[in-house]
């Protein structure tokens, strides 16, 4: 027999099973032949993940067609330059109609001051009379801010002592009991009395309502007082709102002293701010109204002459007396 033959008689004939081919996976591309559906969320996913920047850093590039860039980009390129066109139109015409009736620009100007500005003017209400020098500097025929001239007026003091004094108006009245209601009727036996409170949210209004009417008399009648007199000066209307705010400052340390030590510390601190107040009004005004009279030539002892410097009085007289008649209600 052949070889090969004895072989195949001689060893037991194994056993084929059938062999395992791997599948290959599907590419990316491809689907699946057994898949029933197609799967969208992993073709998305792999589309996502196809799309990679040339570094690696895992960002998709922008698809953008060149048609599209091109309709895209004069668009919103003219849409911006419309916007900032009508933006700068709208801020110029609010600029414009705000200065109109308020000056921003002026007002700044009263704001400009600082913590070493405000001690050394508070100082000076107080005392005026260690006070030599009361000429405003000048910088190419303007005004210094007031942070670099103590003589300048400002607005940020008068604002804070007005604010001030209407709190401290409404913590007077708070701690002031009214007189004694009578008894009960229900129990005319009682000798229970009924006290009520005069504070109420209402009377804050009321004092600064008040304390406001007063200043804008106060200006209009300044203002008219300058008119018929014919003052030239450069006293502006924001100037005498300055210098009548100051008021404000001895009347709260006024108040004060009365909550603290009653009517004999309200007087004797009033007192003394009242003086304060008046020196500090004519030495400040009389550079205002009665300089011009002298850079105009006009004689000293002239009829004119004499009008500003009773008018300078008048004004600086004014003072102590509103700052009694707007406090002394508010000790008891």
């Amino acid at each position: 027999m052949h070889p090969a033959g004895l072989a195949a008689a001689g060893t037991p004939r194994q056993r084929k099973w059938p062999s395992k081919r791997r599948v290959p996976v599907s590419q990316p591309g491809m689907a699946d032949p057994h898949q029933l559906f197609d799967d969208t969320s992993s073709a998305q996913s792999r589309g996502y993940g196809a799309q990679r920047a040339p570094g690696g850093l895992g960002y998709p590039t922008a698809s953008a067609s060149p048609q599209a860039a091109f309709l895209g980009d004069p668009v919103s390129n003219m849409a911006m330059a419309y916007g900032s066109s009508l933006a700068a139109q709208g801020k110029e015409l609010v600029d414009k109609n705000i200065d109109r009736f308020i000056p921003v620009t002026k007002l700044k100007y009263y704001f400009a001051v600082d913590t070493m500005y405000v001690g050394k003017k508070l100082g000076l209400l107080f005392f005026p009379y260690l006070h030599q020098d009361w000429e405003v500097q000048y910088q190419q025929d303007t005004p210094v801010a007031p942070r670099f001239d103590v003589n300048a007026p400002d607005l940020y003091i008068p604002a804070m002592a007005f604010i001030t004094y209407v709190l401290v108006a409404g913590l007077a009245l708070g701690t002031q009991d009214s007189c004694p209601a009578p008894t009960h009727p229900l129990h005319p036996g009682s000798s229970r009395k009924v006290l009520a409170e005069r504070f109420s949210p209402d009377l804050l209004g009321l004092q600064a309502s008040s304390a406001l009417a007063w200043l804008t008399l106060e200006v209009l009648a300044i203002l008219l007082s300058l008119y018929l007199v014919t003052v030239n000066t450069d006293l502006t209307t924001i100037d005498l709102v300055a210098f009548l705010g100051y008021k404000y400052v001895g009347m709260i340390g006024g108040v004060l002293m009365g909550l603290l030590f009653g009517k004999i510390g309200y007087y004797l601190v009033l007192g003394w701010c009242c003086v304060s107040i008046f020196v500090f009004m004519i030495r400040t005004l009389r550079l205002k109204i009665l300089a011009e009279a002298a850079a105009e030539g006009i004689p000293v002892r002239g009829a004119r002459n004499q009008l500003r410097m009773y008018l300078t009085m008048a004004v600086a007289a004014a003072q102590p007396l509103l700052m009694y008649w707007l406090t002394f209600h508010l000790v008891r």
